[in-house]
């Protein structure tokens, strides 16, 4: 449960990142955050007059065989490597 809590922790530390953050960073954080709290993409690709929602999904999907446990280590990870960043 260790890792469960860090992991709320560091959910709540992303949601301080500066505006300045990358687009594709935070897509990354998107998609490794689904994983780790829904686990694989259980929803269609959304269609192409919805770039942002695709793009969305897409992150997701980029991480799909990763474990719970992976994508939350590597959520705490990137949120610690852009905290340190900004």
């Amino acid at each position: 449960m260790a890792l469960q809590k860090e992991f709320n922790e560091y959910a709540e530390k992303a949601k301080s990142l500066p505006a300045t953050t990358k687009d594709a960073d935070k897509l990354i954080l998107y998609g490794l955050f689904k994983q780790a709290t829904l686990g694989v993409v259980n929803t269609n690709r959304p269609g192409i007059f919805s770039p942002k929602e695709r793009a969305k999904w897409d992150a997701w999907k980029s991480v799909e065989g990763k474990t719970k446990e992976e994508a939350m280590n590597e959520y705490i990870a990137k949120v610690k490597q852009l905290k340190e960043v900004a």
